[in-house]
């Protein structure tokens, strides 16, 4: 009998592993989107875009996203505001379980809208990712030519977020802009994760 799933816990549906979007349509689609409709998004949705974001992918734990020596220093949130049968909270992505722990309860999109300087694109999506960094996963290994790796890494993931998006039929854009202190006090980071990047996604 398997362990009971703990009540802040939420297990994400399956993903797909084939879809109806070939990589080039969903290359030439990508755009930066920063407006969206008032429509919730599914649970599974939420659950494909993370598979594509950071989703372990073999039975050597290897993940979507490529990572320098298999260290894997990216963290990824999920600022909920509008999601079906997903309570209005952050939550913390675990790949190895493809489950979500809720850090922080209701919607705090508003605050991540004030921190991120006011950018609207992040109150008005139902949903925003943050990707965090440990730095010192990768630079305890590589030095300070770690920073540059891990920079590439969340690259790379975010990317497969965009294109994941095109194929859900979802828009997305990228976003550097916001007060760093500000981000990891909403979302309760830990001192060793640094915000990265956020990632709104919408209809």
């Amino acid at each position: 009998m398997s362990a009971a799933i703990p009540p802040d816990t939420i297990q994400l549906p399956e993903p797909r592993y084939d879809g109806d979007v070939s990589v080039e349509h969903a290359l030439r689609m990508r755009r930066s989107v920063r407006s969206y409709k008032d429509d919730p998004l599914d649970l599974s949705e939420i659950s494909q875009i993370l598979w594509s974001a950071q989703g372990i992918t073999s039975l050597r734990r290897f993940r979507t996203a490529p990572s320098a020596g298999a260290l894997y220093p990216l963290e990824l949130y999920v600022i909920a505001g509008n999601v079906k049968n997903l309570s209005p909270a952050i939550y913390k992505y675990q790949p190895g379980k493809h489950v979500l722990v809720k850090i922080v309860a209701g919607d705090m999109r508003s605050e991540l809208s004030r921190a991120a300087l006011g950018q609207s694109a992040i109150k008005k999506a139902p949903t925003v990712l943050l990707f965090c960094a440990v730095f010192e996963r990768t630079t305890g290994k590589y030095g300070r030519r770690g920073i540059r790796y891990v920079h590439m890494e969340v690259g790379h993931a975010a990317q497969n977020i965009c294109l994941q998006a095109i194929a859900l039929g979802l828009k997305t854009a990228v976003i550097g802009a916001f007060r760093d202190t500000d981000v990891k006090k909403i979302v309760n980071l830990a001192d060793d994760e640094q915000p990265l990047y956020l990632v709104p996604v919408g209809r």
